[in-house]
């Protein structure tokens, strides 16, 4: 009997709260605001049905509401701009937005460093303009040069050590390229320690595993688990802290000035300690690796999977090469192509947008700062003070309007008939303004992105000039996406391709 009472006052109590969520806890459309959709779940809103398939959503909200919607994902109320000719318009409004809160706030609560917002207090220092300066321009010629001369330093042991250079070696293709790129990028931000060149390798690669085992559960902390669920990741996430300090960080040579930059600042104008300032350094070391890791891959499977791209491609190496006066040779004085160089090279340029077109699943975010009317060219649409418009590239990068057969790897898809880099894309028979965006839009566009693409072309260049290459199953299936970093920029296949590589007779 006391059971069954317990029973009943614990379904009376459910039942009230469900009854005050449905009259408090649902957010109501107003007059003028964008077609809203609450869900089924209480806080969780939309997130179960988005996080399965977001295009497959999105696509479906779209024919439901039109090309602007709100759905409710996560306590957050997010207004989805599916018309690619309103990016512009949107981007527009920037004054009402604020992008750097969010970003502020995911590296904080991700790396476990107070906020790096000037207006909380802790630092002076404006790290979007600090990241231009040392991503771009004159800053950007020196890390190319070096990015350049590390992959060969990193690819000549494993090929020279070889007692029988006319042998195949077999390897994860995913496994290759974050082992190379991985290092090869540390070399280029953090500098060496040219006293302990053999330490150093065993340093960098067990600085991998522990950035895998950190990576893995990103999505996590950006959902707001703390990292303390997660005891291996979060080991591994002090471990590579513990290695970025300063004490250890100043017997490196070479840094790259993105670094002795940020360590000079943060001496001086935060109140961060030093460990503190070792895991903004962990941010900085994460960016730049995680979404061109997985690239790398998909770039080389591609690739090597296009007899036509894989021939193309090494024309065009070749034919470079050969206009700047340099010889492949491992033995000799390494290859360097400038930046005007390395831009003048559509072929390799359109498989890289190619690659990042399939693989991209980015979500380009803004906070509303306060309420305004958000003026688009179907309607004009009142926005909330702290809500967020969203752009989700796919939308773009899968429409067979703007991509004929999207789901196929076209190497050439942004060359035009003269070879030359193709613009012209069109969407109801109108030219796109925004057709790609894998780096996100307006001004939180990726300050890195130029060296992003420049390292992974060069990784291209290397792997095309120095071996040959193939699949050791040359029928392989597209390995499937790892839908767990959906909305976080590239995503790495789930299972790993072996590949078969040996030296070239050069």
């Amino acid at each position: 009997m006391l059971t069954i009472s317990i029973s009943l006052i614990w379904g009376f109590v459910v039942a009230v709260c469900c009854c005050l969520w449905l009259i408090i806890g649902i957010r109501r459309r107003r007059l003028g605001e964008p077609p809203l959709d609450n869900g089924l779940i209480p806080y969780v809103g939309c997130a179960l049905q988005f996080g399965a398939n977001p295009l497959e959503f999105l696509r479906t909200k779209k024919r439901k509401y039109g090309h602007i919607f709100t759905c409710k994902l996560m306590g957050k109320y997010v207004h989805f701009i599916t018309n690619p000719f309103s990016y512009n318009t949107v981007l527009r409004h920037g004054k009402y937005f604020d992008w750097k809160k969010i970003n502020y706030a995911t590296s904080a609560k991700a790396f476990g460093h107070r906020s790096i917002d000037p207006s909380d207090g802790n630092t002076t220092e404006n790290v979007h303009e600090t990241l231009i300066k040392t991503l771009q321009g004159d800053a950007l010629n020196s890390l190319t040069e070096a990015m350049m001369e590390n992959l060969q330093y990193v690819m000549k042991p494993s090929v020279l050590s070889k007692t029988n250079p006319d042998s195949w070696v077999t390897e994860g293709m995913c496994s290759f390229c974050y082992r190379v790129m991985f290092e090869a990028g540390y070399l280029t931000l953090f500098g060496k320690d040219l006293t302990r060149q053999e330490v150093q390798r065993t340093f960098i690669l067990n600085s991998l595993n522990n950035f895998k085992q950190f990576d893995k559960i990103f999505p996590a902390l950006v959902a707001g688990l703390p990292i303390h669920v997660f005891k291996n990741a979060h080991n591994a996430r002090e471990k590579l802290a513990e290695t970025l300090r300063h004490e250890n960080l100043q017997k490196r040579d070479n840094i790259s000035e993105l670094i002795t930059t940020r360590m000079f600042l943060n001496d001086t104008l935060s109140t961060f300690d030093d460990m503190e300032k070792a895991k903004t350094h962990l941010a900085l070391l994460w960016a730049a690796q995680a979404n061109t890791l997985p690239a790398t891959f998909w770039c080389l499977f591609h690739t090597i999977r296009s007899p036509e791209a894989m021939k193309t491609a090494t024309e065009e190496v070749r034919k470079t090469l050969e206009n700047s006066g340099q010889k492949i040779s491992f033995e000799g004085k390494p290859i360097s192509l400038s930046q005007m160089q390395l831009n003048d090279m559509p072929v390799l340029d359109s498989i890289i947008k190619e690659a990042l077109r399939l693989c991209s699943a980015s979500l380009n975010i803004r906070a509303a700062k306060e309420d305004f009317t958000l003026h688009l060219e179907e309607g004009s649409y009142s926005i909330r003070k702290d809500d967020i418009i969203a752009f989700y590239p796919q939308l773009l990068h899968f429409d067979p309007e703007i991509y004929p057969d999207p789901l196929v790897f076209k190497y050439d898809r942004y060359l035009d008939e003269n070879g030359k880099p193709k613009t012209n894309f069109y969407y109801n028979g109108i030219k796109l303004k925004y057709y790609y965006m894998p780096f996100g839009s307006g001004l939180s566009l990726c300050p890195g992105r130029l060296f992003a693409v420049h390292e992974i072309k060069q990784f291209l260049i290397l792997m095309l000039s120095y071996f040959e290459m193939k699949l050791v199953d040359s029928q392989v299936k597209y390995p499937p996406l790892d839908q767990s970093r959906l909305g976080l920029g590239i995503l790495p296949p789930t299972n790993d391709i072996d590949f078969k590589y040996k030296l070239k007779h050069l």
